[in-house]
């Protein structure tokens, strides 16, 4: 699997989202933090809007914030949503993209594996949610801190 760049930075946009959950955040903070091109970012935010993952406040204090609780929203939905399809093995859709046959025809070994990759990721992604990532991201964040901390005393 294949992640674009668009999902690259819908992620990013998600993720912030979750950390400042449920909090709006407008998109000039997630674009300067992420470092994503501000026209990009908006497309991709209406995209997740209409998908149903976010919702946006108009007017001074206006902005993104995510339309449900973060665990209630999966990474495979945010990308699928950007997406679309996952992206498969060239074998899997050889002859629908490239016009050729798989000389081993539908009993391809792997072309069997590489399904079975596919399932896999996206058992992953959608059983991963935002709240997930969130954690992940602030147990590192601890971590990090724990460490600079633990460097300061030493060097004392």
């Amino acid at each position: 699997m294949r992640v674009t760049a668009k999902g690259e930075y819908a992620s990013q946009a998600v993720l912030h989202l979750a950390l400042q959950y449920p909090e709006v955040v407008t998109i000039q903070e997630i674009a300067s933090r992420h470092h994503i091109p501000l026209k990009y970012l908006e497309q991709i935010l209406l995209e997740l809007k209409r998908g149903g993952v976010l919702e946006s406040r108009r007017g001074v204090k206006g902005g993104y914030l995510l339309a449900r609780a973060p665990a209630k929203i999966s990474v495979g939905e945010v990308l699928r949503i950007v997406d679309g399809a996952f992206a498969e093995s060239s074998c899997t859709h050889s002859a629908e993209r490239l016009g050729t046959v798989c000389v081993e025809g539908e009993s391809c070994g792997l072309k069997a594996m590489w399904g079975d990759v596919q399932v896999a990721v996206e058992k992953i992604l959608f059983a991963t949610s935002l709240e997930d990532v969130r954690r992940r991201t602030l147990s590192g964040r601890v971590a990090s801190f724990e460490m600079a901390k633990f460097g300061e005393l030493k060097a004392k």
